[in-house]
């Protein structure tokens, strides 16, 4: 039963549960950066091919997404400081079982998927409480959480070289084990907030008193239109250029994370340096990603995002291309340093423009489906580039093409296209092609604790949902 202390909004403990959130996403959604330090120890130890140890990486960042709807359950059921916990223990479960694998199918349902899920569970809820938390300094508050980010893919990359030395890759996700247990620490912060608990407990008994089998079909209906608005895909013409450009655009985005240190270490980079590019990419974004959120969300912009967004997604394309030219490692760090411009444009644009394109009271639907889809490509993006690793003899410059190809394409998609569309709308047009809105609002209200206010509070669940 959830305690009766609770927690004012916009008091003094609401700056401790900020750096609780900070940590978490730091935790969490640094990780998958540090998972190419040990692409070459799996591969050698499992004896496997470049596409058969890519599905590791792919399989852990396309859980840490594709877990929100379920995530955006467990929060309105049970709370967000119970589902940080929960998902830090999964976590930690997750990596401590992936020490122990025998085989590479093991490690996809111990470190891939089971972690995956629980570092979803963590950063998400840990970004949704500070919708109950802050309502002035929302943005700020948003600002400073995103920090953590770059923190992580600053020092994990970093941990995970020196422990991979002294302990190997099994002694080292044993100890990252330990590590995601703080998670469940950030969460006990997490304490609820006064408005946050009356409505639960009343709407609780009345649930099972209507239970025939059509009900259950139909709440089931409910609840997928809820969190998976399939509706706004198919009548909002914005939102699929959009969706559709961003899954092309997410299957050459994630590559470098992966396949930067192997790239390095394969053409004689010290393996300390290889690792330390990752770390040049985060300590840049420390700085960067506060900076391109802040300029997002001036108004002066907001009829150009989408825009703007393009041209993000056509530079970060442009920069791999100078990775692919050469290997030496003052190139590669210049690449690290530009590659983090445009990076942090993507991160800081990706939901502003979702936002721009769907009505904010079908927002959080919206999004469901969106990271959903944006999940398929991340699953299937390393291994694509490890089989083309596989066919060309392990010449890695072949998957910052790719990289290229994917990015540059999406990005001249979806400007040519968002073009197309503005051309053809008419005032008033918009509001119809949003598709109807009818009873999703009021059922919107269940997946938060606190009815008031609740459609921007999941604005800010899933601003920064997916940073990296």
């Amino acid at each position: 039963r959830m305690p009766q202390v609770l927690e004012r909004a916009e008091g003094c403990w609401a700056w401790v549960v900020l750096l609780a959130s900070l940590v978490t996403q730091g935790l969490t959604l640094g990780f998958p950066t540090c998972t190419g330090i040990f692409f070459t120890e799996l591969q050698h130890e499992f004896q496997a091919s470049n596409s058969e140890t890519s599905w590791f990486p792919s399989i852990l960042t396309a859980m840490l997404h594709a877990g929100g709807p379920l995530c955006s359950i467990l929060v309105g059921r049970f709370g967000c400081r119970v589902t940080v916990m929960l998902g830090g223990a999964l976590a930690s479960l997750g990596m401590v079982a992936g020490s122990f694998c025998r085989t590479l199918s093991q490690l996809y349902l111990t470190a891939g998927f089971i972690t995956g899920l629980g570092m979803c569970f963590s950063f998400q809820s840990s970004i949704t409480v500070l919708g109950f938390y802050f309502h002035h300094h929302r943005a700020l508050a948003n600002a400073l959480a995103s920090v953590g980010v770059s923190l992580g893919i600053t020092l994990w990359p970093l941990l995970s070289r020196y422990l991979l030395e002294d302990l190997g890759w099994r002694g080292t996700f044993l100890v990252f084990g330990g590590v995601f247990l703080h998670c469940c620490v950030c969460g006990a912060i997490l304490r609820p907030v006064a408005p946050s608990v009356a409505p639960e407990t009343t709407e609780a008994p009345p649930a099972p008193s209507k239970t025939p089998a059509p009900g259950c079909l139909a709440a089931c209906g409910r609840a997928i239109q809820r969190h998976l608005a399939f509706d706004i895909l198919r009548h909002n013409a914005g939102y699929r250029v959009y969706t559709l450009g961003v899954m092309w655009m997410i299957l050459g985005f994630p590559l470098p994370h992966v396949f930067l240190v192997p790239y390095a270490m394969w053409h004689g980079v010290d393996e300390h340096r290889a690792a330390l590019l990752i770390s040049i990419i985060g300590f840049s974004n420390i700085f960067l990603r506060p900076m391109a959120g802040l300029v997002a969300g001036r108004r002066d912009f907001a009829g150009h995002r989408k825009y703007l967004f393009s041209l993000a997604a056509l530079l970060n394309g442009l920069t791999n291309l100078v990775c692919a030219a050469s290997a030496d490692f003052r190139v590669l760090v210049g690449y690290c340093l530009l590659y983090s411009v445009s990076m942090s444009g993507v991160g800081a644009l990706i939901f502003q423009v979702l936002m721009d394109i769907v009505p904010m009271d079908r927002f959080s639907s919206a999004l469901g489906l969106f990271t959903v889809l944006e999940s398929v490509s991340i699953l299937i993006s390393p291994p694509l580039a490890g089989l083309l690793l596989d066919t060309t003899d392990n010449n890695f410059s072949y998957v910052f093409y790719m990289s290229s190809f994917f990015l540059i394409s999406a990005a001249l998609f979806m400007g040519g296209s968002f073009c197309a569309l503005q051309k053809k709308e008419r005032p008033g047009k918009p509001a119809e092609a949003e598709g109807a809105i009818t009873e999703v609002p009021s059922e919107q209200g269940l997946m938060v604790e606190d009815s008031r206010g609740s459609k921007k509070q999941l604005y800010t669940e899933v601003m920064y949902v997916t940073s990296v």
